[in-house]
């Protein structure tokens, strides 16, 4: 059983661009030098490419990045400043799903529930256990942006998480060989966590476009939620069945132009979230944060299970466990996080954001 062995802070980031880099670079030093290296070896290890040959792939991702978030670079400058590492290593980091994930996507499983006019966001995060560690909760005060939080990788700029304007994503991973025009993944996240409304949400899939296949799940305090299985081309859209949108790592909106070669535990793990969201759970039940923590904990079906464990008679690139497990209750903006495996845990980490008038 692999456990946390530190408690989980919210690191909090304010300033400029360059200001929000410097601070996360140095406050995280020692974990972002240990996600550079579990990266070069996942590298080697699913690739057969080194940690150089990585750093070129990641290059060319720049000018998109110029092209459609030119701000973030300069984040991007200042964690590299204040780790003291070079700026294109943080660059690879932040494009790691383009260079790799065509060979090794994470398990994660991820839904969004309207009930009693409350709108939740939630999901478990699978992952290599080798970064359980190297998990960190920002929570960035930027100047001329809207406040979030993001729980992501150390050394990356976004990944899942929900700004004080009541707009929430949550990510799955998708395994395809496709790779084209647009944003890295975690650049698009970050985007998406900085936009002030719901329609300019929506525009970083629809107008900037991802560079390769995953699902972001949109969720927003008014009540809205959509699933936009993200690509180079137009994304492929999933909305609420009543109230509820479910996904886990394949893709399954009609019209689907891309190829993915999903793991056989995906489409199980999308019934069985399906299963307990449309028929153990009365439309009439109380919900709160320990009802969907008992969701994502649990674990029919094991070793495959919505809450994943280490099974060593795994093969290698299928050795992956839940790392955290989110839940937003997006109209209050509240962010409630168990770091490890939420079947393991009652602790919890809590973030709860003002609203634009109370700040």
């Amino acid at each position: 059983m692999t456990e946390p062995t530190h408690t989980l802070a919210v690191t909090r980031l304010s300033g400029n661009r360059h200001d929000i880099g410097a601070a996360h670079g140095r406050i995280h030093t020692r974990l972002i030098q240990h996600s550079l290296a579990v990266y070069a070896q996942l590298f080697h290890d699913f690739v057969g490419i080194r940690w150089e040959e990585a750093r070129q792939e990641a290059v060319r991702f720049q000018a998109m990045i110029e092209r459609g978030f030119p701000a973030i670079l300069e984040e991007m400058a200042g964690i590299a400043e204040g780790a003291g590492v070079d700026v294109t290593d943080i660059l690879t980091l932040n494009c790691r799903s383009e260079i790799a994930l065509t060979r090794a996507s994470g398990g994660c499983s991820a839904f969004s529930l309207q009930r009693q006019g409350r709108q939740w966001l939630a999901q478990n995060w699978d992952w290599r256990t080798d970064q359980l560690h190297n998990v960190v909760v920002l929570h960035i005060d930027g100047t001329g942006s809207v406040p979030l939080v993001s729980v992501g990788e150390a050394g990356m700029v976004g990944k899942v998480g929900m700004n004080a304007n009541g707009i929430g994503v949550c990510l799955n991973a998708i395994r395809s060989q496709t790779c084209g025009d647009g944003l890295p993944i975690h650049v698009a996240l970050r985007k998406i966590l900085e936009c002030p409304d719901w329609e300019s949400a929506l525009d970083v899939a629809r107008n900037d476009r991802v560079c390769s296949p995953a699902h972001f799940l949109l969720a927003a305090g008014d009540g809205r939620a959509m699933g936009l299985e993200v690509q180079p081309g137009e994304p492929g859209r999933l909305t609420p069945q009543d109230g509820i949108v479910t996904h886990t790592n394949h893709l399954y909106a009609a019209g689907c132009q891309v190829q993915d070669f999903p793991r056989i535990d995906s489409q199980p793990r999308l019934q069985r979230l399906d299963t307990l969201l449309h028929d153990e759970l009365a439309t009439d039940s109380e919900v709160d944060e320990a009802t969907l923590f008992d969701i994502l904990s649990d674990h029919h079906n094991a070793p495959l299970s919505i809450c994943r464990h280490f099974n060593p008679d795994q093969p290698p690139d299928e050795r992956m466990e839940t790392l955290f497990a989110v839940v937003m209750e997006l109209g209050e903006r509240r962010l409630t996080l168990r770091h490890g495996k939420p079947c393991e845990t009652q602790d919890s980490l809590t973030v709860t954001l003002g609203r634009p008038s109370q700040r």
